[in-house]
């Protein structure tokens, strides 16, 4: 398990956006086609691992469009099967699946889903658009067309508008992080051109694992022909994302306002994005922004790989898994009785 988690923290050193750029070589594109089939490869291993762990009881909705004629705008919905017969609606956590902006999709992320689901909430999977055929900033626009679908057929999905959480690993704890930049901050919002569907008080919270927040960090000038570097120019559909200013836009950090909801957010020890998540905490603190982090000292024993709380069989992952059920009903209460 530790090995297929390791294999995915090459994919998820990156970044991105999308203004007229030089476009990225032909030859970068079939180096990322390569990452993103060794990438998927271990997380099909991923998701076998979870899936002795799916209990039963949970119903699904499977594979719904969520825009017409976009092909890649799919989503899952799983909830309490003894939901189905009546009209209550849940917390609902809409999750972003990781994969560094080229890979991945919610199937490898479902059985993770349908084990939070029967602990009484409804959570979506969501498919997005991938570089290098898609380009930022198109898959936040598309969590922005799934929010209000999930809106418009709440009824029927289970789903409570009023209590939305988002939620991602790896490059989908960036997505999710940026969108809630987007939906509590009305100029960065109309500088990226989204309206978000969802108002801030229908943002409960924000679940973070395993992310990049804070492209600053990497020197990406230092490794041009790195993996780093080759994907964030794919997901910017550039040449050199080095240098495009839109990196500033992308970056997690630099855009929180105490506005942003309260976010559960954790990192392994040995994931060697751990200080991004680091930073993102005393950031967010100091905007008085609630975080309810779990991290592990340095010389935490396993150390713990990226995206380490998808391994169930170990205690550490299940600390996790109860970690984040405590804060959302937590989260979801609290503010409801505000």
């Amino acid at each position: 398990m530790k090995k297929i988690m390791l294999v995915s923290v090459t994919a998820l050193s990156l970044v991105a956006s999308s203004h007229k750029a030089p476009a990225e070589p032909q030859d970068t594109k079939k180096e990322v086609f390569a990452i993103r089939e060794g990438m998927n490869n271990g997380n099909a291993g991923m998701e076998q691992g979870l899936a002795k762990h799916i209990p039963d009881g949970v119903a699904s909705v499977l594979d719904e469009a969520y825009t017409q004629g976009d092909a890649d705008a799919r989503l899952d919905v799983f909830y309490p099967a003894s939901l189905a017969q009546s009209g209550q609606a849940l917390q609902t956590i809409v999750w972003l699946h990781g994969g560094g902006w080229v890979s991945g999709d919610k199937d490898y992320v479902a059985p993770y889903l349908q084990i939070l689901a029967a602990r009484g909430f409804t959570v979506v999977g969501l498919n997005y658009s991938l570089a290098p055929e898609h380009h930022y900033p198109a898959p936040l626009q598309q969590i922005d067309a799934a929010l209000a679908y999930l809106q418009k057929n709440a009824a029927r999905l289970h789903i409570d508008p009023n209590r939305f959480f988002l939620a991602g690993d790896s490059a989908g704890a960036q997505l999710a992080g940026q969108f809630g930049n987007i939906v509590t901050d009305p100029v960065y919002a109309r500088d990226l051109g989204i309206s978000p569907s969802i108002a801030p008080a229908q943002l409960r919270g924000v679940i973070l694992m395993c992310g990049v927040y804070d492209p600053d960090s990497f020197d990406l000038k230092q490794a041009p022909e790195g993996h780093f570097a080759k994907i964030l120019n794919a997901y910017f559909g550039t040449a050199n994302a080095a240098t495009d200013p839109r990196l500033a836009q992308f970056s997690v950090v630099r855009h929180v306002t105490p506005n942003f909801p309260p976010i559960f957010l954790s990192v392994g020890n040995g994931d060697r994005l751990a200080p991004q998540s680091q930073k993102l905490a005393q950031i967010a603190k100091g905007q008085g922004v609630s975080v309810d982090s779990l991290f592990f000292d340095t010389d935490h024993k396993p150390a713990l790989p990226h995206e380490y709380q998808f391994n169930l069989d170990q205690e550490d992952g299940k600390t996790a898994f109860e970690r984040l059920v405590t804060f959302l009903n937590a989260s979801s209460h609290a503010q409801l009785n505000q």
